[in-house]
């Protein structure tokens, strides 16, 4: 199923996952200027340097993902969409596993704090299934089904609570184009070049495998931050979707 995001240019799409100190991320950020448009903060580093990591890498240019899962009574989760919104983060996700009513306190925290700096808002995206967890995973934390089957089951209340999209591994990414339509962000980790180690990841695809698939989106951290030169690294990742 063909998305609007088919006509953007990859490397509008493929989103650097920078988990790592300060000095390194801005070390990074300043040799992908010019080549990412996106940057990912997650807990690593978001822990480390509070709001401002998203402000510096904002004033460089970068459109920021922030990761940082919320998952919590919805009036915690609220305010904290808010007061990341307000920070200056692109895209934020909270964990679909927290419930409609949850999922809906994120969505209008993040549009009030995106209207407290001027813009119309933020893509909120709902977490599913981890992609470092397989069945047998799932099954230790109680949840009887397979991966591709509990990931449908949440996108479809994230549909439901009316966020941007959901964050799920390229190997259900054809089935929630399905799901959740057109229009729909479907950011995928776990994507590995040809030749990549998989490193923690369970449920793993190539970035033009996760782009034929339906992904709008796809993370991409080890194989372009640890390369011995990055920005070739990102290069040769855009140039081998294109």
């Amino acid at each position: 199923m063909l998305s609007i995001f088919d006509e953007i240019p990859a490397r509008e799409r493929v989103i650097v996952a920078l988990d790592c100190s300060r000095d390194e991320a801005l070390s990074l950020s300043e040799a992908l200027r010019g080549h990412a448009t996106w940057l990912k903060v997650g807990m690593t580093l978001y822990y480390s340097c509070g709001p401002s990591i998203v402000s510096e890498l904002r004033e460089k240019g970068f459109k920021v993902f922030l990761d940082l899962k919320l998952h919590d009574i919805p009036h915690q989760v609220r305010g904290a969409a808010e007061a990341a919104a307000r920070s200056g983060a692109d895209m934020l996700t909270m964990h679909v596993a927290g419930g409609p009513e949850m999922l809906e306190a994120g969505r209008a925290g993040a549009a009030a704090g995106s209207a407290e700096r001027g813009e119309d808002g933020i893509v909120t995206l709902g977490i599913t299934v981890l992609t470092s967890m397989d069945a047998s995973a799932l099954s230790s934390v109680g949840v009887p089904r397979a991966p591709e089957e509990q990931v449908a089951l949440l996108a479809d209340v994230a549909k439901q609570a009316g966020i941007s999209g959901v964050v799920a591994s390229p190997r259900e990414a054809a089935a929630l184009r399905s799901i959740l339509g057109e229009y729909a962000y479907i950011v995928t980790p776990g994507v590995r070049p040809e030749g990549s180690e998989k490193g923690d990841q369970s449920r793993v695809s190539t970035p033009s495998e996760a782009f034929r698939a339906g992904a709008s989106h796809i993370v991409v951290g080890r194989p372009i931050t640890q390369a011995k030169d990055p920005v070739q690294a990102f290069e040769r990742i855009c140039g081998e979707i294109a």
